[in-house]
């Protein structure tokens, strides 16, 4: 199959009939994929060195589309080891999500807080210094990706950080051999590889940041097969 276009198909995680055992699941298998592809570790930087600049105020960063909060909640541990100042908050549009992200951080005993918002169609969203994306903007066409980058960009008074995968081949491959090694959820095992063919590279990701309105942004690889949009208020 040729990887030259996006490839787009349904999938699973985003169908509203999805029963919440088999959502848990698959939240709870892509929790340990992001673990072992480091996406808390591929922001980190970027929310470290804005709190520097900050400081002594703690920035204050939204987690959107947030999944199971399991990124949010690494990069809290992260921040508390540091000593790092971080005011992190969730949204998802999921409750099934929401809940296993409250729970999550509840038996964490993390200071992170997760809400319901709809990341596209609900209310611009402010008071964030930071705002942050994983794994969620292959979910979307064209149009809806520089809709989403540009409220980012509204919501943000200083930084944008959007991680996410590159449609290559040797994604699709760790795709299909991760998802079965790391978890024994259905729903991942199918979303994972049709996530990369509907991925974007990253020269795409860099023309959406322009067309949004995002100038200046930067778009850079990240390994496995990942890669970091990062864009500051001029």
């Amino acid at each position: 199959m040729s990887l030259r276009h996006r490839r787009r198909r349904p999938e699973i995680m985003d169908q509203p009939d999805l029963s919440p055992e088999r959502h848990r699941r698959a939240l709870r298998g892509l929790a340990r994929i992001n673990f072992w592809s480091g996406s808390a570790r591929i922001l980190w930087p970027g929310l470290r060195d804005l709190a520097r600049q900050m400081a002594p105020r703690p920035p204050r960063v939204l987690d959107l589309a947030t999944g199971g909060g399991d990124i949010s909640l690494r990069l809290w541990k992260r921040a508390r080891r540091a000593g790092v100042p971080l005011t992190l908050e969730g949204c998802d549009i999921s409750p099934v999500a929401i809940d296993h992200a409250r729970a999550a951080a509840a038996e964490a005993g993390a200071d992170v807080r997760f809400f319901l918002h709809d990341a596209l169609n609900g209310p611009v969203l402010s008071g964030y210094d930071a705002v942050t994306c994983s794994l969620f903007l292959h979910h979307l066409d064209d149009d809806e990706a520089c809709a989403l980058l540009r409220r980012m960009a509204e919501t943000a008074g200083r930084l944008v950080l959007v991680n996410d995968l590159t449609r290559s081949l040797a994604g699709l491959v760790l795709a299909h051999v991760g998802t079965r090694l790391l978890t024994l959820s259905d729903v991942v095992h199918t979303d994972g590889p049709r996530s990369v063919e509907a991925a974007f590279t990253p020269n795409e990701a860099i023309a959406l940041a322009e067309r949004a309105g995002l100038r200046g942004a930067t778009v850079v690889r990240r390994w496995p097969c990942r890669w970091l949009l990062t864009w500051s208020r001029p």
